[in-house]
């Protein structure tokens, strides 16, 4: 079992262990420890970061420790997750490191480590990681100092060009586009990629101050780009996360598009292009029923894969498929890149819409929606559901009330102390108690 890293990356509060300075530089040591293991003789890194207030700091803590383990520390500078995943597969770095806590408020952040290939290292190797990272000094106190990190100058330039490649010389003239940008990663690039291609772009939450990303905005409050499409008269609408993975949309009558109308979306015109590979596409467990059901009706299929954009990954690769992604708006598309990019998502649903695939409105409405209740409960401790008795009976006996109309799912949550209770069926009243007492026996045996 890993210690430090969750489903995506390490995450925890500003400061504190394991986002504390000696845990940080002990990790950027690791890390270049690890390298080395691997035959890798002075390998340079790329940190990149989003815009909480505690980054600068957590980078220098990195850098240091990559430095005095035989590495080369190199700044991109504040950059979406998916801009550093290409710098990092395209430039001289034989890995990343993004410091971010994605759509955490701006007191947690976070550590995503990436490979030479630009995606999140699997399992085991960031278990390798953990075990070294016990074997390294302590920091002296000079190390974790702000200190200048060489800068790479070029992955902003990099990644837009990237993005502009990714529309095969489509143009989204004529299109007013809302982003939100959640004081964010991506508060300068989205609005340029969206103009390069022609768009009118109206920008909300786009002055970062290091502590009001995802402050009541971005894609966690969709809600609020949603209704600034209706005032504006805009044809879409897009929220980013704080690091700019993710994206949730939103339709000209103010209605939200999440990953899985993505998927649906983009899967259709994919396959009647004849760009979908064994005619598959790949949800997580989460992806709603109703998804499902609409691709089994245009003659596709969805793959599930536990919560955790890197299983998706894994799925498509060794399936041979090229989409894939979660309901919360990680969407990778993998002829692009082999990580989920809230930028390259937008940019494909415009383009789909300016070239013809459809209104997303009208196609919104072919996507049913089944009743999903998704109940969060904090818990002290993380015991395997099906080892403990009386967590497991609540399980049994919610999926035997459902009668097979329906799932339920739990899962723990790998970044919170939290247990996921998610029930999904064709009975909304059911569904809402089944998950209540699902989640009220996961508050008495292990809540807090």
């Amino acid at each position: 079992m890993r210690k430090l890293f969750g489903t995506d990356g390490i995450r925890g509060e500003a400061g504190t262990p394991p986002l504390d300075g000696p845990t940080m530089y002990r990790l950027g040591r690791a890390l270049a420890a690890w390298l080395a293991r691997a035959g890798a003789d002075s390998p340079a890194v790329c940190l990149g970061r989003d815009t909480r207030e505690s980054g600068a700091f957590i980078t220098a803590c990195l850098a240091s420790g990559l430095d005095d383990g035989g590495a080369r520390a190199v700044s991109a500078g504040v950059l979406p997750t998916p801009g550093l995943a290409l710098v990092t597969r395209s430039g001289p770095y034989r890995a990343g490191l993004m410091v971010s806590a994605s759509h955490n408020p701006y007191y947690d952040n976070g550590v995503k480590v990436l490979d030479a290939d630009g995606a999140k290292l699997p399992d085991e190797a960031e278990r390798e990681i953990e075990l070294l990272l016990d074997e390294q000094p302590a920091p002296a106190a000079d190390r974790l100092a702000d200190r200048p990190i060489e800068d790479d100058p070029g992955p902003e330039a990099a990644y837009l060009e990237f993005l502009a490649r990714c529309l095969d010389g489509a143009r989204l003239d004529g299109l007013r586009i809302v982003v939100d940008t959640a004081h964010g990663a991506a508060f300068r690039l989205a609005p340029a990629a969206l103009r390069r291609a022609g768009a009118e772009v109206i920008v909300l939450a786009d002055a970062p101050d290091g502590r009001n990303i995802n402050e009541g905005v971005g894609s966690m409050h969709p809600d609020i780009v949603a209704r600034a499409v209706v005032e504006h008269g805009a044809d879409l609408g897009f929220a980013f996360d704080g690091d700019a993975d993710r994206c949730i949309g939103a339709s000209r009558s103010g209605a939200i598009l999440d990953g899985d109308f993505t998927l649906y979306y983009a899967g259709r015109a994919l396959d009647r292009a004849g760009k979908l590979p064994g005619r598959t596409l790949v949800g997580t467990v989460m992806s709603n029923l109703g998804l499902e059901k609409a691709l089994e009706r245009v003659g596709l299929r969805l793959h599930r894969t536990p919560v955790g954009d890197r299983y998706v990954l894994q799925a498509l690769r060794e399936g041979g498929w090229t989409l894939g992604g979660e309901q919360s708006g990680h969407v990778i598309f993998l002829d692009h890149a082999p990580t989920g990019d809230g930028i390259l998502t937008a940019l494909t649903i415009a383009r789909l819409l300016a070239t013809g695939e459809g209104d997303p409105d009208a196609v919104r409405r072919e996507l049913p929606r089944f009743p999903q209740v998704l109940r969060n409960v904090r818990v002290r401790t993380k015991p395997r559901i099906e080892d403990h008795p009386a967590l497991a009976d609540a399980v049994r006996r919610a999926e035997r009330a459902m009668g097979g109309d329906g799932r339920v799912v739990v899962r723990y949550s790998g970044t919170e102390p939290k247990a996921r209770v998610m029930v999904e069926g064709v009975d909304a009243t059911l569904v809402e108690r089944l998950a209540a007492e699902v989640a009220g026996v996961f508050e008495r045996e292990v809540g807090f």
